[in-house]
Protein backbone atom coordinates (compact mmCIF):
# COMPACT_ATOMS: atom_id res chain seq x y z
CA UNK A 1 0.00 0.00 0.00
CA UNK A 2 1.35 3.25 -0.78
CA UNK A 3 1.92 5.73 1.71
CA UNK A 4 -1.14 7.91 0.03
CA UNK A 5 -3.35 4.84 0.19
CA UNK A 6 -2.74 4.67 3.70
CA UNK A 7 -3.32 7.94 4.41
CA UNK A 8 -6.99 7.79 2.62
CA UNK A 9 -7.45 4.68 4.68
CA UNK A 10 -6.70 6.06 8.00
CA UNK A 11 -8.58 9.13 7.24
CA UNK A 12 -11.86 7.08 6.04
CA UNK A 13 -10.84 5.04 9.62
CA UNK A 14 -10.70 8.11 11.50
CA UNK A 15 -11.99 11.50 10.29
CA UNK A 16 -15.74 12.69 10.37
CA UNK A 17 -15.25 15.78 7.92
CA UNK A 18 -17.85 18.92 7.49
CA UNK A 19 -20.66 17.89 5.05
CA UNK A 20 -19.68 14.24 6.17
CA UNK A 21 -21.20 11.37 3.30
CA UNK A 22 -18.73 8.61 3.22
CA UNK A 23 -18.62 7.42 0.03
CA UNK A 24 -17.80 11.11 -1.73
CA UNK A 25 -14.43 10.25 0.74
CA UNK A 26 -13.65 6.72 -1.41
CA UNK A 27 -11.25 8.71 -3.32
CA UNK A 28 -10.45 12.13 -1.63
CA UNK A 29 -8.12 14.73 -3.27
CA UNK A 30 -5.18 15.16 -0.96
CA UNK A 31 -3.29 18.61 -1.21
CA UNK A 32 0.29 18.82 -0.29
CA UNK A 33 1.05 22.11 -1.45
CA UNK A 34 0.00 25.57 -2.00
CA UNK A 35 1.31 28.24 -3.75
CA UNK A 36 -0.42 31.96 -5.30
CA UNK A 37 -3.48 30.75 -6.86
CA UNK A 38 -2.61 26.82 -7.43
CA UNK A 39 -2.63 23.29 -5.08
CA UNK A 40 -0.64 20.57 -5.83
CA UNK A 41 -1.92 16.72 -5.29
CA UNK A 42 -0.40 13.74 -3.74
CA UNK A 43 0.05 12.77 -7.38
CA UNK A 44 2.28 16.11 -7.98
CA UNK A 45 -1.17 17.15 -10.62
CA UNK A 46 -1.81 21.34 -10.33
CA UNK A 47 -5.01 23.10 -10.05
CA UNK A 48 -6.18 26.35 -10.05
CA UNK A 49 -7.80 26.94 -6.65
CA UNK A 50 -11.30 28.36 -8.79
CA UNK A 51 -13.09 28.77 -4.69
CA UNK A 52 -9.99 30.27 -2.87
CA UNK A 53 -10.12 26.97 -0.53
CA UNK A 54 -13.77 27.79 0.66
CA UNK A 55 -14.20 31.80 -0.41
CA UNK A 56 -10.90 32.43 2.00
CA UNK A 57 -7.61 32.37 0.81
CA UNK A 58 -7.30 35.77 -0.14
CA UNK A 59 -3.92 36.66 -0.60
CA UNK A 60 -3.03 33.27 -2.23
CA UNK A 61 -0.89 30.46 -1.06
CA UNK A 62 2.42 29.69 0.33
CA UNK A 63 2.54 33.49 1.49
CA UNK A 64 5.67 33.31 3.86
CA UNK A 65 4.94 36.62 5.35
CA UNK A 66 2.36 35.11 7.38
CA UNK A 67 3.97 31.83 8.45
CA UNK A 68 7.26 34.05 9.41
CA UNK A 69 4.84 36.65 11.73
CA UNK A 70 3.29 33.23 13.48
CA UNK A 71 6.05 31.91 14.43
CA UNK A 72 7.45 35.23 15.34
CA UNK A 73 4.27 36.06 17.37
CA UNK A 74 4.11 32.19 19.02
CA UNK A 75 8.18 33.17 19.61
CA UNK A 76 6.94 35.90 22.14
CA UNK A 77 3.63 35.11 23.47
CA UNK A 78 1.54 32.70 21.95
CA UNK A 79 -1.51 32.92 23.77
CA UNK A 80 -3.08 35.34 26.89
CA UNK A 81 -6.32 35.57 28.14
CA UNK A 82 -8.06 38.79 26.16
CA UNK A 83 -10.93 38.80 28.90
CA UNK A 84 -12.07 41.74 30.31
CA UNK A 85 -9.29 42.95 32.92
CA UNK A 86 -6.54 41.84 29.84
CA UNK A 87 -5.54 42.22 26.21
CA UNK A 88 -2.53 42.18 24.12
CA UNK A 89 -0.94 44.19 21.39
CA UNK A 90 -1.78 42.14 18.36
CA UNK A 91 -5.42 42.16 19.05
CA UNK A 92 -5.37 46.08 20.01
CA UNK A 93 -3.13 46.79 16.68
CA UNK A 94 -5.62 44.48 14.75
CA UNK A 95 -9.07 45.80 16.18
CA UNK A 96 -7.61 49.72 15.61
CA UNK A 97 -7.14 48.78 12.05
CA UNK A 98 -10.45 47.12 11.12
CA UNK A 99 -12.22 50.27 12.20
CA UNK A 100 -10.15 52.26 10.07
CA UNK A 101 -11.19 50.15 7.49
CA UNK A 102 -14.71 49.40 8.18
CA UNK A 103 -17.94 51.51 7.61
CA UNK A 104 -17.73 54.92 9.33
CA UNK A 105 -19.72 54.54 11.88
CA UNK A 106 -18.00 51.32 13.31
CA UNK A 107 -15.98 51.59 16.28
CA UNK A 108 -14.73 48.57 17.93
CA UNK A 109 -15.08 45.12 17.22
CA UNK A 110 -15.28 41.49 18.99
CA UNK A 111 -13.03 38.84 18.13
CA UNK A 112 -14.36 34.89 17.43
CA UNK A 113 -12.47 32.38 15.32
CA UNK A 114 -14.82 31.63 12.28
CA UNK A 115 -17.68 32.94 10.81
CA UNK A 116 -20.43 30.87 12.42
CA UNK A 117 -19.42 32.06 15.63
CA UNK A 118 -19.41 35.43 14.49
CA UNK A 119 -23.00 35.15 13.36
CA UNK A 120 -24.15 33.78 16.77
CA UNK A 121 -22.24 36.50 17.98
CA UNK A 122 -23.91 39.03 16.62
CA UNK A 123 -27.32 37.67 17.48
CA UNK A 124 -26.47 37.57 20.90
CA UNK A 125 -25.39 41.41 20.90
CA UNK A 126 -28.48 42.34 19.12
CA UNK A 127 -30.84 40.69 21.61
CA UNK A 128 -28.18 42.46 24.66
CA UNK A 129 -29.07 45.45 22.61
CA UNK A 130 -32.85 45.60 22.75
CA UNK A 131 -32.93 44.27 26.52
CA UNK A 132 -30.36 46.84 27.55
CA UNK A 133 -32.78 49.22 25.73
CA UNK A 134 -35.52 48.04 27.72
CA UNK A 135 -37.05 46.42 24.80
CA UNK A 136 -36.79 42.62 26.42
CA UNK A 137 -39.49 41.57 23.83
CA UNK A 138 -37.15 42.25 20.23
CA UNK A 139 -35.65 38.58 19.89
CA UNK A 140 -36.53 37.60 16.68
CA UNK A 141 -33.83 37.66 13.78
CA UNK A 142 -34.89 37.57 10.13
CA UNK A 143 -32.66 36.26 7.67
CA UNK A 144 -33.44 35.51 3.70
CA UNK A 145 -34.12 32.64 1.77
CA UNK A 146 -30.95 30.78 -0.19
CA UNK A 147 -28.74 32.81 2.58
CA UNK A 148 -26.07 30.32 4.50
CA UNK A 149 -24.63 32.10 7.95
CA UNK A 150 -23.16 29.10 8.84
CA UNK A 151 -24.60 25.86 10.53
CA UNK A 152 -24.20 26.16 14.58
CA UNK A 153 -27.45 26.06 15.92
CA UNK A 154 -28.43 29.33 15.98
CA UNK A 155 -26.73 29.93 12.48
CA UNK A 156 -27.91 27.34 11.20
CA UNK A 157 -31.51 28.64 11.95
CA UNK A 158 -30.56 31.24 9.86
CA UNK A 159 -29.59 30.18 6.84
CA UNK A 160 -32.13 29.85 4.61
CA UNK A 161 -31.61 26.24 3.31
CA UNK A 162 -33.74 23.47 4.04
CA UNK A 163 -30.92 20.80 3.39
CA UNK A 164 -29.18 21.97 6.71
CA UNK A 165 -31.72 21.96 8.60
CA UNK A 166 -33.18 18.01 7.76
CA UNK A 167 -31.19 16.25 10.30
CA UNK A 168 -30.43 18.57 13.21
CA UNK A 169 -34.12 20.50 13.88
CA UNK A 170 -35.83 21.62 15.55
CA UNK A 171 -34.57 25.12 14.46
CA UNK A 172 -33.89 27.87 17.47
CA UNK A 173 -37.24 29.68 18.06
CA UNK A 174 -37.69 33.29 16.88
CA UNK A 175 -36.04 32.74 13.40
CA UNK A 176 -37.78 33.57 10.15
CA UNK A 177 -36.80 33.98 6.36
CA UNK A 178 -37.92 36.15 4.12
CA UNK A 179 -37.84 36.55 0.14
CA UNK A 180 -34.35 37.11 -0.67
CA UNK A 181 -33.60 39.85 -4.17
CA UNK A 182 -32.73 37.33 -6.41
CA UNK A 183 -33.73 39.01 -10.37
CA UNK A 184 -33.18 35.95 -12.23
CA UNK A 185 -36.33 34.38 -10.55
CA UNK A 186 -38.60 37.31 -8.68
CA UNK A 187 -41.73 36.61 -8.95
CA UNK A 188 -43.27 40.44 -8.84
CA UNK A 189 -42.96 42.53 -12.31
CA UNK A 190 -41.54 45.42 -10.56
CA UNK A 191 -37.80 46.20 -9.42
CA UNK A 192 -37.33 43.06 -7.34
CA UNK A 193 -34.81 45.19 -5.08
CA UNK A 194 -37.55 47.28 -4.29
CA UNK A 195 -40.16 44.31 -3.68
CA UNK A 196 -37.91 42.12 -2.20
CA UNK A 197 -37.04 44.79 0.76
CA UNK A 198 -40.72 46.06 0.84
CA UNK A 199 -40.94 41.82 1.50
CA UNK A 200 -39.14 42.58 4.79
CA UNK A 201 -40.95 45.12 6.14
CA UNK A 202 -44.19 43.54 5.19
CA UNK A 203 -43.26 41.20 7.45
CA UNK A 204 -41.72 42.68 10.27
CA UNK A 205 -45.46 44.55 10.03
CA UNK A 206 -47.27 41.27 10.79
CA UNK A 207 -44.72 40.11 13.09
CA UNK A 208 -44.70 43.01 15.36
CA UNK A 209 -41.60 45.63 15.24
CA UNK A 210 -41.68 45.87 18.55
CA UNK A 211 -40.77 41.55 18.45
CA UNK A 212 -37.94 42.09 16.20
CA UNK A 213 -34.15 42.39 17.09
CA UNK A 214 -32.31 42.57 13.49
CA UNK A 215 -32.39 41.47 9.99
CA UNK A 216 -29.23 39.70 8.77
CA UNK A 217 -28.14 39.53 5.14
CA UNK A 218 -24.95 38.79 3.03
CA UNK A 219 -24.50 41.38 0.62
CA UNK A 220 -23.68 38.68 -2.26
CA UNK A 221 -25.11 35.57 -1.20
CA UNK A 222 -22.35 33.01 -1.46
CA UNK A 223 -23.25 29.94 -0.63
CA UNK A 224 -26.90 30.31 -1.74
CA UNK A 225 -25.43 30.65 -5.35
CA UNK A 226 -23.83 33.78 -5.79
CA UNK A 227 -26.72 36.61 -5.91
CA UNK A 228 -26.03 39.96 -6.77
CA UNK A 229 -28.63 42.48 -5.80
CA UNK A 230 -29.75 44.85 -7.06
CA UNK A 231 -28.25 48.21 -6.32
CA UNK A 232 -32.34 49.65 -4.74
CA UNK A 233 -32.07 47.03 -2.60
CA UNK A 234 -29.70 47.39 0.37
CA UNK A 235 -30.55 51.27 0.27
CA UNK A 236 -34.37 50.78 1.06
CA UNK A 237 -33.68 47.26 3.42
CA UNK A 238 -31.44 50.41 5.50
CA UNK A 239 -34.34 52.87 5.09
CA UNK A 240 -36.76 49.96 6.62
CA UNK A 241 -34.45 48.83 9.45
CA UNK A 242 -34.26 52.45 10.51
CA UNK A 243 -37.94 53.28 10.52
CA UNK A 244 -39.22 50.37 12.48
CA UNK A 245 -36.51 50.00 14.65
CA UNK A 246 -34.46 47.02 13.96
CA UNK A 247 -30.62 46.38 13.99
CA UNK A 248 -29.01 45.56 10.19
CA UNK A 249 -26.23 42.49 10.44
CA UNK A 250 -24.16 42.60 7.26
CA UNK A 251 -23.00 39.05 6.60
CA UNK A 252 -19.11 39.73 5.32
CA UNK A 253 -17.62 36.27 6.53
CA UNK A 254 -17.20 35.87 2.05
CA UNK A 255 -17.88 39.45 0.92
CA UNK A 256 -15.23 40.98 3.47
CA UNK A 257 -11.69 41.97 2.84
CA UNK A 258 -11.62 42.79 -0.52
CA UNK A 259 -13.36 39.80 -2.69
CA UNK A 260 -16.26 42.30 -4.07
CA UNK A 261 -13.60 44.87 -4.91
CA UNK A 262 -14.37 47.27 -1.79
CA UNK A 263 -13.10 46.16 1.67
CA UNK A 264 -16.08 45.65 2.84
CA UNK A 265 -19.28 45.19 0.49
CA UNK A 266 -22.20 47.28 1.31
CA UNK A 267 -19.66 50.28 0.50
CA UNK A 268 -20.94 49.46 -3.31
CA UNK A 269 -24.43 51.06 -2.05
CA UNK A 270 -23.86 53.44 0.76
CA UNK A 271 -25.14 51.22 3.13
CA UNK A 272 -23.58 51.24 6.96
CA UNK A 273 -25.22 48.28 8.89
CA UNK A 274 -25.03 48.48 12.89
CA UNK A 275 -23.02 45.35 12.71
CA UNK A 276 -20.65 43.33 10.76
CA UNK A 277 -19.61 39.52 10.99
CA UNK A 278 -16.64 38.34 9.63
CA UNK A 279 -13.91 35.86 9.13
CA UNK A 280 -12.26 33.81 6.30
CA UNK A 281 -10.65 36.55 4.59
CA UNK A 282 -9.14 38.35 7.81
CA UNK A 283 -5.96 36.00 7.36
CA UNK A 284 -6.57 34.77 3.77
CA UNK A 285 -7.21 31.44 5.95
CA UNK A 286 -3.89 31.05 7.04
CA UNK A 287 -5.44 31.06 10.83
CA UNK A 288 -8.72 30.67 12.32
CA UNK A 289 -10.12 34.09 13.11
CA UNK A 290 -13.23 36.15 12.84
CA UNK A 291 -15.67 38.89 14.34
CA UNK A 292 -18.17 41.59 14.76
CA UNK A 293 -17.57 44.83 13.83
CA UNK A 294 -20.50 47.31 16.11
CA UNK A 295 -21.31 50.87 15.06
CA UNK A 296 -20.98 53.40 17.55
CA UNK A 297 -24.91 53.09 18.53
CA UNK A 298 -24.36 49.85 19.87
CA UNK A 299 -21.06 49.94 21.04
CA UNK A 300 -22.05 52.70 23.75
CA UNK A 301 -24.96 50.27 24.54
CA UNK A 302 -22.35 47.76 25.44
CA UNK A 303 -20.06 50.03 27.27
CA UNK A 304 -22.77 51.82 29.38
CA UNK A 305 -24.65 48.77 30.77
CA UNK A 306 -24.63 48.53 34.24
CA UNK A 307 -22.68 45.66 36.34
CA UNK A 308 -25.89 43.41 36.79
CA UNK A 309 -25.89 43.81 32.77
CA UNK A 310 -22.78 43.30 31.61
CA UNK A 311 -22.15 41.64 28.50
CA UNK A 312 -22.08 37.98 29.22
CA UNK A 313 -20.39 36.13 25.88
CA UNK A 314 -17.25 34.69 25.30
CA UNK A 315 -14.65 32.40 24.35
CA UNK A 316 -11.23 31.45 25.18
CA UNK A 317 -9.36 31.94 21.70
CA UNK A 318 -10.85 35.87 21.73
CA UNK A 319 -8.45 37.84 20.68
CA UNK A 320 -5.94 35.33 20.32
CA UNK A 321 -2.65 36.52 19.80
CA UNK A 322 -1.33 34.65 17.21
CA UNK A 323 -4.44 34.92 14.53
CA UNK A 324 -4.10 38.98 15.14
CA UNK A 325 -0.75 39.07 14.41
CA UNK A 326 -1.23 37.31 11.48
CA UNK A 327 -4.32 39.27 10.81
CA UNK A 328 -2.73 42.28 10.72
CA UNK A 329 -0.16 41.46 8.67
CA UNK A 330 -2.59 39.86 5.79
CA UNK A 331 -4.45 43.05 5.67
CA UNK A 332 -0.64 44.83 5.26
CA UNK A 333 -0.10 42.66 2.21
CA UNK A 334 -3.65 43.31 0.32
CA UNK A 335 -2.69 46.93 0.87
CA UNK A 336 0.87 47.21 -0.24
CA UNK A 337 -0.24 45.30 -3.38
CA UNK A 338 -3.23 46.60 -3.82
CA UNK A 339 -5.38 43.20 -3.85
CA UNK A 340 -8.91 45.14 -3.16
CA UNK A 341 -8.62 47.37 -6.33
CA UNK A 342 -6.80 44.38 -8.74
CA UNK A 343 -9.81 42.22 -7.21
CA UNK A 344 -12.12 44.97 -8.93
CA UNK A 345 -10.66 44.86 -12.19
CA UNK A 346 -10.02 40.72 -12.16
CA UNK A 347 -13.43 40.49 -11.30
CA UNK A 348 -14.68 42.30 -14.13
CA UNK A 349 -12.23 40.52 -16.45
CA UNK A 350 -13.74 37.16 -14.89
CA UNK A 351 -17.36 38.33 -15.05
CA UNK A 352 -16.75 39.39 -18.92
CA UNK A 353 -15.00 35.66 -19.78
CA UNK A 354 -18.16 34.00 -17.90
CA UNK A 355 -20.48 35.80 -19.89
CA UNK A 356 -19.49 34.12 -22.93
CA UNK A 357 -20.80 30.83 -21.58
CA UNK A 358 -23.87 32.10 -22.26
CA UNK A 359 -23.61 30.32 -25.80
CA UNK A 360 -24.57 27.24 -24.08
CA UNK A 361 -27.81 26.88 -24.09
CA UNK A 362 -27.73 25.21 -20.17
CA UNK A 363 -25.98 28.39 -18.76
CA UNK A 364 -29.53 30.57 -17.91
CA UNK A 365 -27.48 33.16 -15.97
CA UNK A 366 -23.81 34.60 -15.38
CA UNK A 367 -23.52 36.77 -12.07
CA UNK A 368 -20.48 38.46 -9.99
CA UNK A 369 -19.41 41.56 -8.44
CA UNK A 370 -15.20 41.79 -7.91
CA UNK A 371 -13.85 38.21 -7.65
CA UNK A 372 -17.16 36.41 -6.77
CA UNK A 373 -18.85 34.97 -9.74
CA UNK A 374 -21.71 32.35 -10.52
CA UNK A 375 -22.74 30.41 -13.66
CA UNK A 376 -26.36 29.01 -12.87
CA UNK A 377 -27.12 26.40 -15.07
CA UNK A 378 -30.72 24.83 -16.55
CA UNK A 379 -32.59 22.47 -18.56
CA UNK A 380 -34.43 25.52 -20.30
CA UNK A 381 -34.28 28.97 -20.32
CA UNK A 382 -37.58 29.84 -21.23
CA UNK A 383 -38.95 28.60 -18.25
CA UNK A 384 -36.02 29.03 -16.56
CA UNK A 385 -36.32 25.63 -15.57
CA UNK A 386 -33.28 24.55 -13.11
CA UNK A 387 -30.77 21.82 -13.69
CA UNK A 388 -30.62 19.45 -11.29
CA UNK A 389 -27.46 17.48 -11.28
CA UNK A 390 -25.56 19.25 -14.09
CA UNK A 391 -23.41 21.00 -12.14
CA UNK A 392 -21.98 17.72 -10.41
CA UNK A 393 -20.70 16.91 -14.31
CA UNK A 394 -19.07 20.23 -15.27
CA UNK A 395 -17.53 20.04 -11.79
CA UNK A 396 -15.93 16.59 -12.38
CA UNK A 397 -15.05 17.74 -15.81
CA UNK A 398 -13.45 20.98 -14.84
CA UNK A 399 -11.22 18.98 -12.20
CA UNK A 400 -9.95 16.75 -14.86
CA UNK A 401 -9.02 20.11 -16.80
CA UNK A 402 -7.15 20.92 -13.29
CA UNK A 403 -9.57 23.74 -12.05
CA UNK A 404 -11.27 23.44 -8.73
CA UNK A 405 -14.64 24.74 -8.11
CA UNK A 406 -17.93 24.27 -6.39
CA UNK A 407 -21.28 24.06 -7.00
CA UNK A 408 -24.36 25.59 -5.07
CA UNK A 409 -26.29 22.62 -5.86
CA UNK A 410 -30.46 22.15 -6.67
CA UNK A 411 -30.39 19.56 -4.13
CA UNK A 412 -30.25 22.81 -1.58
CA UNK A 413 -33.28 24.17 -2.27
CA UNK A 414 -35.00 22.68 -6.27
CA UNK A 415 -35.81 26.26 -6.89
CA UNK A 416 -32.45 26.87 -7.92
CA UNK A 417 -30.84 25.13 -10.44
CA UNK A 418 -27.04 23.84 -10.06
CA UNK A 419 -24.71 26.95 -9.42
CA UNK A 420 -21.10 26.84 -10.27
CA UNK A 421 -19.11 29.19 -7.77
CA UNK A 422 -15.98 30.96 -8.91
CA UNK A 423 -13.58 33.14 -6.66
CA UNK A 424 -10.16 32.22 -6.81
CA UNK A 425 -7.29 34.15 -4.62
CA UNK A 426 -7.78 38.32 -5.29
CA UNK A 427 -4.23 37.93 -6.42
CA UNK A 428 -4.92 35.64 -9.52
CA UNK A 429 -2.77 36.29 -13.04
CA UNK A 430 -4.74 37.06 -15.61
CA UNK A 431 -3.73 33.90 -17.21
CA UNK A 432 -4.99 32.05 -14.70
CA UNK A 433 -8.35 33.98 -15.16
CA UNK A 434 -8.27 33.36 -18.76
CA UNK A 435 -7.99 29.29 -17.94
CA UNK A 436 -10.54 29.46 -15.83
CA UNK A 437 -13.15 30.73 -18.28
CA UNK A 438 -11.35 28.28 -21.07
CA UNK A 439 -11.58 25.26 -18.56
CA UNK A 440 -15.51 26.06 -18.04
CA UNK A 441 -16.08 25.95 -21.65
CA UNK A 442 -14.73 22.64 -21.94
CA UNK A 443 -16.85 20.65 -19.05
CA UNK A 444 -19.59 22.37 -20.15
CA UNK A 445 -19.40 20.93 -23.43
CA UNK A 446 -17.85 17.82 -22.37
CA UNK A 447 -20.77 17.44 -19.47
CA UNK A 448 -23.91 18.39 -21.99
CA UNK A 449 -22.25 16.19 -25.28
Amino acid sequence: MSAVSALVKSDQEHIIHPLHFAKENENPLVVVEGRGEMLIDADGKQFIDGLSGLWNVNAGHGRKELAEVAAAQMSKLAFASAYSGATNFPAVRLAEKLVKLAYPNTSAVYFTTAGAESNESAFKIARFFWKARGKPDKVKIFSRVHAYHGVTMAAMSATGMAVYHKMFGPLVPNFMQVPAPYPYRWPGNGDPGIEAADAVEARILKEGADTVAAVIAEPVMGAGGVIVPPATYFPRLREICDRHDVLLITDEVITGFGRTGKWFALGHWGVEPDLTSFAKGVTSAYLPLGGVLVSKRVHKQLNDAPADQKFMHAATYSGHPVCCAVGLRNIELIESEGLVERAALSGRRLLAGLETLREFPVVGDVRGLGMMCGVELVESREGKKPAIGLGGKVVREAFQRGLLIRIRGGGADPAIGDTLCVAPPLMTPVESIDRIVTILREAIAAATR
